[in-house]
C-alpha cells in the first residue's frame, strides 16, 4: 500500500480549490499519512481518493494532482475536501522546504502526466570522436545527426524524478534490448523515457508504443531506486541523432523546458525562443498508432 508521510512540522502552501486562490501557508500540526484506498500499489495516481490520516482516525477525502517543481524539488500536490459537516476544499502543496516565493510557481508547473522524452544516464551517444555517455556532454559539444551531419548541442536538460509521486506506469522507462530495433540495433542496451521517439522504418515512435514483452519491456520502478535522472538533448533543429547506435530524436518543445531542473539555465542564455519546427516523419504515440509492419518486425503483437 502506497503511504505518503508528512511529520509534524511539514510546511505546506494552500489555494482555494475551486477558484485556485492562495489561501495561506502553514505547518501540519500533526504527523499525517496520506493513504492510496483503492488500487494500492507503490505510487499515487491521479485516479484514486486517497485518505488523509490524522489524530488516529481518516477526517477529510483528498485526490492527488500531480507534481511542482521549485527549485530543483519535486513536492506533492493534493486537492482536500472535508467529508464533515461544514464546506473544505483546498488544493495543497506540501514539502519540507518553501519558500514564501512558492505560490506564486505552484499554479504555473503543475505536472501530473507529461514526462519529457528523455534518455537515462550511460546512454552512448554518437560525436565526430566516438560515442559519448550523455551526461558527460556539454553545451557546444558536436554530435552525429542519423544522416551523418555534425551538430552542436545547444543544452543539455536534465530532470530528477522520483518514482513516488505520479502514474506508475508514465515513470517507468523503456529498455530496448540489444538488437531488439533490427539490423543490430541498439548495439548495447538502451533505456529511455516512454515518450522518447525512436525512429524506425521512418516513423518517429514512442517508446512505450514498441513494448513486445520480452526484448522491448518497462523497467520496474524497483530497479530505479526513489529517484533517477534524464537526460534531454537540444539542438538548434529537431534532429535524429544515434544512441548506442539506434536512431532517436532530440528534445521537440511540445513538451516544457520548465520541467527540467536546470530550466533557469536555459532561460539566461536563450530567454524566450520560437516554437521549433518537427520532422517531417509521422510519429506513433500508441501502440494503435504504430504501423502493423513495424509491430509485426518488432514482435509487438497488440496494439493497446
Amino acid at each position: 500500500m502506497a503511504d505518503l508521510f508528512f511529520p509534524t512540522g511539514t510546511q505546506f502552501i494552500a489555494y482555494d480549490g475551486p477558484s485556485g486562490a492562495f489561501a495561506g501557508s502553514g505547518t501540519v500540526d500533526t504527523d499525517t499519512i496520506f493513504r492510496e484506498t483503492t488500487a494500492p500499489n507503490s505510487v499515487f495516481d491521479t485516479t484514486e481518493p486517497i485518505d488523509v490520516i490524522q489524530y488516529g482516525y481518516v477526517h477529510r477525502l483528498a485526490t492527488y494532482q500531480g507534481t511542482v517543481t521549485f527549485e530543483g524539488q519535486q513536492y506533492p500536490v493534493f486537492r482536500l475536501v472535508n467529508n464533515g459537516g461544514f464546506a473544505y476544499d483546498q488544493t495543497v502543496v506540501f514539502g519540507s522546504s518553501l519558500s514564501d516565493a512558492f505560490p506564486t510557481v505552484a499554479s504555473l508547473n503543475l505536472d501530473s502526466s507529461d514526462y519529457p522524452f528523455c534518455f537515462l544516464s550511460g546512454t552512448r551517444i554518437a560525436t565526430p570522436i566516438g560515442s559519448v555517455a550523455v551526461e558527460e556532454l556539454c553545451i557546444g559539444d558536436s554530435i552525429l545527426t542519423f544522416d551523418g551531419r555534425c551538430v552542436p548541442i545547444k543544452w543539455i536538460g536534465y530532470q530528477t524524478v522520483s518514482t513516488r509521486f505520479g502514474p506508475a506506469e508514465r515513470l517507468m522507462p523503456v529498455r530496448f534490448a540489444s538488437g531488439s530495433l533490427g539490423s543490430g540495433l541498439p548495439q548495447t542496451d538502451l533505456t529511455v523515457t516512454a515518450d522518447h521517439g525512436m525512429l524506425v522504418d521512418g516513423v518517429i515512435c514512442h517508446a512505450g508504443a514498441l513494448l513486445n514483452g520480452t526484448s522491448i519491456t518497462r523497467v520496474p520502478l524497483a530497479e530505479m531506486g526513489e529517484t533517477y535522472t534524464v537526460y534531454h538533448i537540444e539542438t538548434e533543429e529537431h534532429e535524429i541523432i544515434l544512441a548506442n547506435g539506434a536512431p532517436a530524436e532530440t528534445f521537440i518543445d511540445n513538451v516544457s523546458r520548465r520541467a527540467f531542473d536546470n530550466y533557469a539555465e536555459f532561460k539566461a542564455l536563450y530567454g524566450d525562443v520560437p516554437e521549433m519546427e518537427e520532422l517531417p516523419y509521422p510519429r506513433a504515440m500508441s501502440a494503435r498508432q504504430v504501423p502493423g509492419v513495424i509491430r509485426a518486425k518488432l514482435g509487438c503483437t497488440q496494439a493497446a
